[in-house]
């Protein structure tokens, strides 16, 4: 678990790490550089959930990358399927990253938000959903090991 206090907004007992798999930890079915390291630097403080639609297939080596098994969402529907996920992890420990459209209901619930950019750039929707926005996944991961960086972003 991750705690801090945010100055105006109060504060965060974050347990989950919620992140979408393909444009945020991923191109083209491909885990980017560094992403395996860091995920595993953090399952240490948090509980971390790989969300995937499995767009590319490869989500198998994926899996095998990063030690965990991301949870297949079904065709049709992916926004709510990923929000209600967040809700039944208890959205208030949870911590969510994402970049697609279908990653913005899922920010908005969770109780820190985080939209990446990546090469598939960033859905309008999430970026309005997020907390915080990071230029890239390894930046945004690093939030969690030095959290005074989120306070000082967010303090009100």
């Amino acid at each position: 678990m991750i705690k801090f206090n945010i100055p105006g907004r109060g504060e965060y007992e974050i347990e989950h790490l919620v992140m979408d798999v393909n444009g945020t930890l991923a191109t083209d079915g491909i885990l980017l550089h560094g992403v395996a390291e860091r995920i595993a630097t953090l399952r240490g403080e948090l509980i971390i959930h790989l969300l995937t639609a499995d767009t590319h297939g490869r989500q198998a080596a994926i899996d095998a990358q990063v030690g965990l098994t991301a949870v297949r969402i079904a065709p049709g529907g992916e926004t709510e399927q990923k929000a209600e996920y967040v809700r039944k992890l208890g959205s208030d420990k949870v911590a969510a990253v994402g970049q697609g459209a279908n990653d913005a209901q899922m920010l908005a619930a969770a109780r820190l938000g985080i939209c990446v950019m990546s090469v598939e750039g960033a859905a309008k929707e999430t970026l309005l959903a997020a907390d915080l926005i990071a230029p890239d996944i390894l930046s945004a991961l690093n939030l969690f090991e030095k959290p005074l960086r989120i306070i000082a972003t967010l303090r009100k």
